[in-house]
């Protein structure tokens, strides 16, 4: 247990070339409920790396809640009224919040997306595949849900970039070359009521707010009009306050986590090409492989709870209002619900992963279309390269919340 004590996942250090695999392993196996030590002014949090306690923790709202906010940077109360949206709240608010937008994420409703996404898909690897030798990242993997998210928002074509570029720049908060101030800088605390202490945060909500005023009290059926057409079922009136906040959730959400897991999917079936041969075999494996792309990329690291209540989880007593931490990376390779879980296995099954949280109330909105947009995009893909490899590193995103990748070199030959 000691040789533990100094391992902390606050230590940036770690995620520097992409998930500290062992080091989730490690602690799984000697400290499955481990206090990490941060730097001030945070205080300190517990991690809970395995699968069984990261369902627990997501299960029990009420025990551990997201109302003290989900990041690793702790919040006073100004701070969590200016910021809160739909991740931060729980209880009856998040229940309104939440089916006030579900309706748009349904099964049902991405299926109509369909013939879009192959239409878009096929654009992009055109394009992409005559370069013969691009950075898979740019090419691919941003062009493909940034477009999806485009429609949904209902926006011109030609703001897609900037959409990107303010996705880059609030996620990557503790990366130098996106951030535009980190997020521990003295410099962040003049943004510190807006999401992730960023500038980008105020652009995207003048945008929003051009759109709202643009589509209020007309019968749009895009996103921006759902949120400030439709009635909230709890009977209480959406702010300003959660437009913008739950607008600037959908720009972030719909857009880098779904590229990340492309990008490591690429990635992934570069270093097994024999799983990448035998979906070309059997494209029919695809919409399930997809569960394998998701549980082995593990896009987002974790989402942080706050305990409401002392309480002693499996033998270590958390205080209340201390931190505690599901990664579900950790979980997604855990040994004791995935048989040799760091092996790519497109046949896994079954493969409950928690890419997408697994249960709870917070569980991705999301997931079905990120399922949709994996799928389209990889039937289409194997289908019509012979070879893929690298041409030059893997450059990771400096984060332990986003499991990102900011650059991949490929060159590609088709059959």
């Amino acid at each position: 247990m000691n040789s533990m004590s100094s391992v902390s996942l606050a230590d940036l250090d770690l995620f520097e070339g992409g998930a500290p695999w062992k080091v989730f392993e490690d602690l799984r196996k000697n400290s499955p409920i481990h206090w990490n030590e941060e730097e001030a002014p945070n205080s300190g949090f517990y991690s809970v790396t395995r699968y069984h306690d990261i369902v627990k923790v997501l299960r029990d709202p009420e025990t551990f809640t997201s109302e003290r906010f989900t990041n690793l940077e702790e919040v006073d109360a100004e701070q969590e009224e200016a910021r809160r949206s739909l991740l931060e709240t729980d209880g009856s608010r998040h229940r309104a919040l939440r089916r006030l937008l579900q309706g748009e994420f349904t099964p049902q409703a991405v299926a109509r997306y369909a013939t879009f996404l192959r239409g878009l898909t096929a654009t992009t690897l055109d394009n992409a595949f005559a370069k013969g030798s691009f950075d898979f990242v740019e090419e691919v993997a941003s062009d493909f849900p940034i477009n999806v998210l485009v429609r949904l928002l209902d926006v011109p074509q030609e703001d897609a970039g900037q959409l990107i570029d303010w996705g880059n720049r609030m996620i990557g908060f503790d990366d130098p070359e996106h951030a535009d101030v980190l997020i521990n800088d003295p410099e962040s605390e003049k943004y510190r009521l807006v999401p992730f202490r960023s500038p980008a945060a105020l652009e995207v909500f003048a945008y929003g707010d051009e759109l709202a005023r643009q589509r209020k009290g007309k019968d749009g059926t895009d996103l921006v009009s759902v949120l400030v057409n439709s009635p909230m079922s709890d009977g209480i009136e959406l702010s300003e306050r959660d437009f913008h906040t739950n607008f600037l959730l959908l720009v972030v959400a719909g857009n880098e986590t779904t590229r990340h897991t492309i990008t490591h999917t690429m990635n992934n079936l570069i270093n097994n090409p024999d799983q990448l041969a035998l979906l070309q075999d059997r494209p029919d494996l695809i919409p399930w492989a997809v569960e394998e792309f998701l549980r082995y990329a593990s896009p987002v690291y974790h989402f942080r709870r706050t305990a409401t209540k002392d309480v002693d989880f499996n033998g270590v007593l958390i205080k209340k209002g201390q931190k505690i931490v599901p990664w579900f990376a950790s979980g997604n390779r855990d040994d004791s619900v995935f048989e040799n879980p760091n092996k790519f296995d497109v046949t896994r099954n079954p493969n409950e992963h928690m890419a997408f949280g697994r249960g709870g109330p917070h569980m991705c909105l999301g997931n079905a279309l990120a399922r949709i947009e994996l799928r389209v995009m990889f039937e289409d893909l194997v289908n019509r390269v012979d070879k893929v490899e690298r041409i030059g590193e893997v450059d990771f995103l400096r984060s332990n919340f986003v499991h990102g990748i900011k650059r991949m070199p490929v060159k590609v030959s088709l059959r």
